[in-house]
């Protein structure tokens, strides 16, 4: 009997030793995991700011794909909200508290079950030499319960870091994955209406057109605002030569205009007219590291539709999308020109 009490009187001791250990822990909890996505700054945020892109890559809703999704009013933005159900996943909501463009993210996030919780959920984006700096972080209270939980099952950021960490990954495939869907589609044959251009002229490497194009095309549209010249359409590179056997071709970058503009004598951006041609037109709608295929597609078809180049026709490249403007490279538009008889 004497040894009961004193084997009871221990376990006191130790459930009196635990209650105080468990009531000392900290009262907060705040952690964060970042990675960099090599996609625009623009891109990631609205990816990240819409509730209805969240299934995407959210890792719990990974672990349980039927679960209810709810969706309020508004799903992006301050007030855009959303909530779930699920035996895996329980019952909590989130809401968007705030948020600065491109930068960050704050938002509110409840739990119903499997136990009653609410934490802050913070989101900051930044703009980086090797892409975007995506930080997902996560801080709120901790009452006795949750203190009690986390001594036996581990820290919040023990159970909940590896989650965000694979969160990341997923916004940055499926962000990945946005940006390499690209469609080409031959229009077939069309008139060009030709006209007016600014154009300076120079020859290089076909391994060097991607870095001189940017260059070139910047000179003539810098020229071209400084000058006050009212341009008359989209943007366009002119094909003078393509020799894929020895890695050469000449071009022109091009700035349509409204009328004639005569230029200074000794400058190197000059004046020309496209007279109005025959062509066969192909939009390919991604990345411009898609245009090779485009080209080589646009080449088959003419042959192969009993058609005939134009002996030194002009072949051209056109960008109806400023890529400054358009952070997504799938939604940017190239068309294609090449003059048949």
């Amino acid at each position: 009997m004497k040894a009961l009490k004193y084997i009871l009187f221990l376990l006191l001791i130790v459930i009196i030793g635990l209650a105080i250990f468990i009531a000392v822990q900290p009262n907060e909890f705040e952690f964060s995991r970042s990675k960099v996505i090599k996609a625009p700054t623009s891109m990631v945020f609205n990816k990240v700011n819409d509730f209805k892109n969240w299934p995407d890559f959210s890792p719990w809703i990974e672990q349980e794909p039927n679960a209810t999704l709810t969706y309020g009013e508004k799903t992006s933005g301050v007030d855009g909200t959303y909530s779930w159900s699920g035996e895996v996943l329980g019952e909590g909501s989130m809401k968007t508290t705030a948020l600065e463009q491109d930068k960050s993210i704050s938002q509110h996030i409840s739990f119903i079950k499997p136990f009653e919780s609410e934490s802050d959920i913070n989101w900051t984006f930044e703009n980086t030499d090797e892409g975007t700096k995506v930080t997902w972080g996560m801080k709120g209270k901790q009452d006795f319960m949750t203190k009690m939980y986390t001594t036996f099952a581990g820290s919040i950021e023990e159970n909940t870091g590896p989650d965000f960490d694979r969160g990341l990954f997923k916004l940055d495939s499926i962000v990945n994955a946005d940006m390499k869907k690209y469609s080409i589609n031959i229009e077939g044959i069309t008139q060009h209406g030709g006209g007016y251009y600014l154009y300076s002229t120079t020859s290089c490497k076909i391994s060097e057109l991607e870095s001189k194009m940017p260059e070139m095309m910047s000179k003539v549209g810098s020229y071209a605002m400084n000058n006050n010249i009212n341009m008359a359409g989209a943007p366009y590179t002119y094909y003078h030569k393509w020799d894929v056997e020895n890695n050469a071709t000449m071009f022109s970058a091009c700035v349509p205009t409204t009328e004639r503009v005569i230029t200074a004598p000794d400058s190197d951006i000059l004046t020309g007219q496209l007279k109005p041609f025959k062509a066969v037109k192909t939009t390919l709608k991604g990345n411009y590291e898609n245009l090779k295929e485009t080209w080589e597609a646009t080449m088959t078809y003419i042959p192969a539709n009993g058609l005939e180049f134009t002996q030194d026709g002009p072949m051209l490249e056109v960008y109806p999308t400023d890529p400054m403007n358009t952070p997504n490279p799938a939604d940017w538009i190239t068309e294609i020109y090449i003059a048949v008889k």
